[in-house]
This record gives C-alpha cells, sequence and structure tokens, in this order.
C-alpha cells in the first residue's frame, strides 16, 4: 500500500477549503483517508494553513510521498526542511 499526503476539497462551489490527509494512493481525491495531518482555507485573508508537525513527520518517516501541492504547504510551514534535516542526521 502506497501512502500519499494529499489535499482533499470541502466547502461550496467557489468557497473551497481542504483537509491535509495521508490516503492510500489509490482511493479517490475525496474518499477515505487514513489520517487527517491539517487544514488549509486559501479563501481566508491570511491563507490559514494548520498542520499538526507531528503527524506530518510521522507519515514522512514511514514512507508516505507527499504531491506536489501538498509538498509546497509542508515546506511553507518548514516540516519539509526539518525532515531533510532529520533524513540527513541518520
Amino acid at each position: 500500500m502506497a501512502v500519499k499526503i494529499r489535499l482533499q476539497r470541502y466547502g461550496a462551489k467557489k468557497r473551497p477549503y481542504y483537509r491535509v490527509v495521508a490516503t492510500d494512493s489509490t482511493s479517490p481525491r475525496d474518499g477515505r483517508f487514513i489520517e487527517i495531518i491539517g487544514t488549509y482555507h486559501p479563501i481566508e485573508k491570511e491563507n490559514v494553513l494548520k498542520i499538526d508537525e507531528e503527524k506530518a513527520m510521522k507519515w514522512l518517516n514511514n514512507g508516505a510521498q507527499p504531491t506536489d501541492t501538498a509538498k509546497s504547504l509542508l515546506s511553507k510551514v518548514g516540516i519539509i526542511e526539518k525532515f531533510a534535516k532529520q533524513k540527513l542526521g541518520k
């Protein structure tokens, strides 16, 4: 089972908000997921982004591959950099 970290879309038409989730790569975009890692509200004035760092690091250490969009969101929070430093330190 290949695990991906990706976004699930919620919200009304033209008013999206997203959950950042760890999910099986074969499940549909808004389908089943394993764990919710965070949320992202792009419509808000400040682009509210909340990600649980411990959960994200746990999934990255277990081999989960983030999608391009999820990777850019994780790097905004600084999780990708911490993961890279941790990986180099091993």
